[in-house]
């Protein structure tokens, strides 16, 4: 149905470009998703009573996840058009355009007039510039996993692109900071009235940085041999879809659980815990940067724990993990000191997925499709798991008026997860380099 890895001899790891790839994948990320959390903890704060008003806070609430989900579904079309770039044009050049594309959209929607300002041409932009942040994450994850993943050794695969990984919560944890330190310092009309803007305006200045970083970056060495032998394929999307469907099927079903779970414990937690629990603003925020915090060290180790002893392993434990996990949380979660816990626990359990998960995707696919073979199964398997997770929460919650429906929705989503280790490869000791000619 698909062909094989190639399982060449690596020859010996170019540490300086490595160490290099590394801190790009990292850094690359880490301010990519800062632009994207910051969308998604003021859609979950503040964005319904700016610029979805109504009579009913969660029907408003319910429609600013329906912007934050455009952010997902829009990563699919980010995912092919920059994930064929990436097999024809390479990576570098690539993930510079994408972060260039979503530090625009996240400065321009700190400049936007909410709905009391202008109606509804105030939430018909916003979907607008979150669309275009969609496109540009849609295809920055495969091209920062192959970074560092493509410059690294077999045996230490897992670590290495976990790089990518730690992006995220890293990106979480400084949008979360930003917000927290704004919503403490201003009274609640200075920060709904113009702090709330303070968090995206300032997208500029780090997508500055982060441009530096990549501008200096070299290709990766399997894209260059590629490049020397010719053959970089010319309809890499439909090659994928046509000799690559297991792998892509395995890899789109393993990443459905970690974002299913990172949209309850990174994201819906604040709705919860605010509207459900009472706890404030600042309590919420608390509990998702505490368990951000961790994952920093997490998700590389899981990586590293991938390495030695398996990648399907320690991805199951924490799928398995998770799900248990979300059913205990709706059982303790009361106040901070219940949910403080069960926010890191649960992150704890993703950072178990979410580890080894760039090595396991990107070891499915063959050199010449690695691009596009990730980046198709990374978006479309956002579409299916983190966009769809929130809105189907804060209905689930208005319905059901209980936690334990959303926990069944988890389980679920987990159970998908090991469908999909166990459709995928288990190929961590090869080469990614090219086979001989």
């Amino acid at each position: 149905m698909s062909s094989a890895p190639p399982s060449a001899q690596p020859s010996p790891p170019d540490r300086r470009g490595l160490y290099k790839a590394f801190a790009a994948s990292l850094s690359g990320t880490s301010l990519e998703w800062y632009d994207f959390a910051v969308y998604s903890s003021a859609a979950a704060l503040v964005f319904g009573d700016l610029f979805f008003p109504g009579s009913d806070p969660l029907t408003g609430t319910l429609q600013a996840f329906a912007t934050y989900a455009v952010g997902y579904v829009a990563r699919p079309l980010g995912g092919i058009f920059f994930g064929r770039l990436g097999d024809v044009i390479g990576r570098k050049r690539v993930l510079v355009a994408t972060l260039l594309l979503i530090g625009v959209a996240t400065f321009c929607i700190g400049l936007l007039p909410t709905h009391a300002q202008a109606g509804a041409v105030a939430p018909t932009l916003l979907v607008v510039l979150r669309f275009a942040q969609g496109v540009g994450v849609g295809g920055e994850w495969g091209g920062a996993v192959l970074l560092s993943s493509e410059f690294s050794e077999a045996g230490q695969r897992g670590f290495w692109a976990s790089a990518a990984q730690v992006g995220p919560p890293l990106g979480t944890l400084l949008a979360n900071g930003v917000l927290a330190v704004l919503a403490g310092g201003l009274s609640e009309d200075a920060f709904l009235s113009w702090g709330w803007r303070v968090a995206f305006l300032l997208s500029a200045v780090l997508v500055a940085f982060g441009l530096l970083i990549r501008s200096r970056l070299e290709e990766t060495p399997v894209f260059r041999e590629l490049e020397a032998r010719g053959d970089r394929p010319t309809a890499p999307v439909s090659e994928v879809l046509r000799t690559q469907t297991r792998p892509l099927i395995a890899a789109i079903l393993a990443r459905v659980g970690p974002d299913v779970l990172y949209a309850m414990f990174a994201v819906f937690v604040l709705t919860y815990a605010t509207k459900e629990l009472g706890m404030s603003r600042g309590e919420a925020v608390t509990a998702v940067l505490v368990g951000s915090a961790l994952q920093v060290v997490m998700i590389p180790w899981s990586g590293w724990l991938s390495d030695r002893y398996g990648r399907r392993t320690v991805y199951a434990i924490g799928a398995v993990g998770g799900a248990v996990w979300s059913v205990v949380f709706f059982a303790m979660a009361s106040s901070l000191a219940t949910v403080l816990p069960g926010v890191v626990i649960g992150l704890v359990f993703h950072s178990l997925m979410y580890g080894p998960q760039a090595a396991f995707v990107s070891e499915q696919f063959t050199a010449r499709l690695r691009y596009t073979g990730s980046s198709l199964a990374y978006t479309f398997a956002g579409v299916i798991g983190g966009a769809l997770a929130p809105l189907a929460f804060t209905y689930f919650l208005a319905k059901a008026g209980t936690g334990y429906v959303i926990a069944a929705y988890i389980i679920v989503a987990c159970s998908i997860t090991l469908v999909g280790l166990r459709l995928g490869r288990a190929v961590q000791e090869e080469s990614l380099a090219l086979s001989p000619a």
